[in-house]
């Protein structure tokens, strides 16, 4: 039986969402007049999670955001849907960038309520599917040819980031800075490498930096250099080894970026962040490889 929590502090409004979710769905609707409360709701070992909670915005003691916010904390398969009216627009592209599944207008409810929260449930289904998948996956190895295009880099860094979450490798903390080593490291791959954009010129006019790697991504050579990166992902840690095909350049050359003098210039923060975040960072000789490493226990976030 689906369970749907609704948040909010009008009884009117929960009488018109129990109305429409109800009438056709033989769904089992329960209620919270405030964020706080559903909070201590879902909380509670003595009651069933529900399949999705969906709430009001503006309410006392934990307005919608906030409840947002702490399910996808300690429930992130747990969608949350928000229901928003005039004058909440602003809290409701902040709740859904902290984690909301989706949203209706108030005005819209009737037509909009009731598919929304399948087309979430379907979803929210297949995500504990392949979460639980997961479980029994107990490493990844795969190549990635790719260009210099930063989004598509970005994108390569958030398909792993989503790997290490559903195997539950390393805690939410050590995911999001090991994703931040990363994209440096594909963008220095990028940027430094292929296209042979220098740092120092960032630091005298970052908007040239990034017009003249606009340019080069077009031009030869630089536009058919790739960067091959190697994945190994399993319970016991990670290894990413990123490739370019650039010159290269002298690693013993690098700044200390951990010299406090360093620590304000571009040049050196990527490596710093690499060199923070991940246990062991290696160039090879060349200075056109780094291998990223990174060990783990079984974390349980």
């Amino acid at each position: 039986m689906i369970k749907i929590l609704v948040v909010d502090d009008s009884l009117m409004d929960q009488k018109i969402a129990a109305g429409l979710l109800q009438r056709d769905t033989g769904w089992t609707v329960e209620f919270a007049d405030d964020g706080r409360k559903a909070w201590n709701h879902i909380q509670n070992p003595a009651s069933s999670l529900p399949d999705v909670v969906v709430t009001d915005l503006q309410m006392p003691e934990m307005n919608g955001l906030d409840l947002v916010r702490e399910v996808q904390r300690e429930f992130p398969l747990l969608p949350v849907i928000l229901m928003t009216a005039q004058g909440s627009e602003s809290i409701a592209v902040e709740a859904l960038q902290h984690g909301a599944a989706s949203y209706v207008p108030k005005a819209k409810l009737s037509s909009l309520l009731t598919p929304t929260i399948r087309q979430v449930l379907t979803l929210a289904g297949e995500r504990r599917s392949r979460r639980e998948l997961f479980r029994y996956l107990h490493g990844v190895q795969a190549r990635f040819v790719l260009g210099n295009d930063p989004t598509m880099l970005t994108s390569l860094v958030s398909y792993l980031q989503e790997t290490l979450r559903d195997m539950d490798v390393l805690t939410e903390n050590e995911r999001l800075r090991v994703g931040v080593a990363l994209e440096e490291a594909l963008l220095n791959a990028a940027y430094h490498g292929n296209l042979e954009v220098s740092s120092e010129l960032r630091e005298v006019d970052h908007i040239q930096f990034y017009e003249l790697a606009r340019q080069r991504m077009q031009a030869s050579p630089y536009c058919e250099r790739q960067i091959f990166v190697d994945v190994s992902i399993d319970h016991a840690g990670l290894r990413y080894v990123i490739r370019d095909e650039g010159p290269g350049f002298d690693p013993s050359s690098l700044p200390d970026p951990r010299d406090p003098a360093n620590l304000e210039r571009p040049c050196g923060r990527g490596l710093l962040l690499m060199r923070t975040f991940m246990d062991e960072v290696q160039h090879n000789e060349f200075g056109n490889e780094v291998t990223l490493l990174k060990r783990a226990v079984r974390a349980n976030a």
